[in-house]
């Protein structure tokens, strides 16, 4: 009897695990869709072509702080993690000396339609360094590798859209989401910038920028995504949470995650 007993015993063990791991099972299916892709995209990476110098763009745990702040902009807004970055001034035999950075993904927007962007942005974590290095604008940038499709220039298939934020509201902590769609200002590279208006020397809104873009012609596509920072000021902090549309990319140290969000 005592036989017969434990293999019963035995089996309601085993009965009982294998509910517990299907249990698990569809527990983390359920947090996978409320929190976000575990995998993520193994797409993003430092863009080497666009790399100067030799900079540090790379997933990292924190930061935490700086000491003595405490509450939620002590640590990443997602997750445990964020993207380091890391650019100096003044490193390299080249003109202008200063480093440059891109760490994107140049396979999952491929083809995107630029005007279809309606939500862009990202928290920041600034330093008072940083601003003693190049003044409170001293900030990274997004960047997005196009084909501008202008009507009034088209053998003009590349430009970089890139993001120049305004100053961070707060320092030596982690910023709450800075909207690049509403906030700060926008430029084309190139011929696309001076054909549009929208240049490093006259910078557009959002709107303005999608505006030049959308001329009536053949619509403009995405290459590439990635936030960058240089060629101009030294600059060492972290990014978190970039977003694009209804995707949060939440840098971890492991891999990039995407999050899903509510809508607008």
């Amino acid at each position: 009897m005592n036989a017969r007993f434990g293999v019963k015993r035995k089996m309601a063990l085993g009965i009982t695990a294998l509910v517990a791991i299907a249990a698990s099972t569809v527990a983390g299916s359920a947090s996978a869709v409320t929190n976000g892709n575990p995998r993520g995209s193994d797409h993003w990476g430092v863009i080497t072509r666009n790399t100067i110098g030799s900079p540090v763009a790379a997933l990292r745990n924190g930061p935490f702080g700086s000491f003595g702040v405490q509450g939620p902009s002590a640590r990443p807004p997602y997750g445990r993690g964020s993207l380091g970055i890391e650019v100096a001034d003044s490193s390299t035999s080249l003109n202008p000396p200063s480093e440059k950075v891109d760490f994107g993904n140049e396979v999952d927007f491929y083809g995107n339609p630029v005007l279809g962007l309606n939500q862009v942005g990202f928290h920041v974590f600034q330093t008072g360094e940083n601003i003693s290095y190049g003044g409170p604008g001293n900030m990274p940038n997004i960047r997005f590798e196009i084909n501008p499709n202008l009507t009034a220039a088209p053998a003009t298939t590349y430009s970089t859209m890139v993001w120049v934020p305004g100053p961070s509201p707060v320092t030596n902590r982690w910023s709450p989401y800075l909207d690049a769609t509403t906030t700060g200002l926008w430029y084309l590279t190139g011929n696309a910038g001076a054909v549009t208006g929208c240049n490093q020397t006259t910078m557009c809104t959002f709107q303005q920028l999608k505006t030049a873009l959308n001329d009536g012609g053949t619509q403009p596509t995405i290459y590439s995504v990635a936030v960058g920072k240089g060629r101009d000021h030294m600059w060492i902090g972290a990014v978190d949470g970039l977003r694009i549309n209804n995707t949060v990319y939440d840098f971890e140290a492991d891999r990039v995650r995407t999050r899903r969000t509510n809508g607008a």
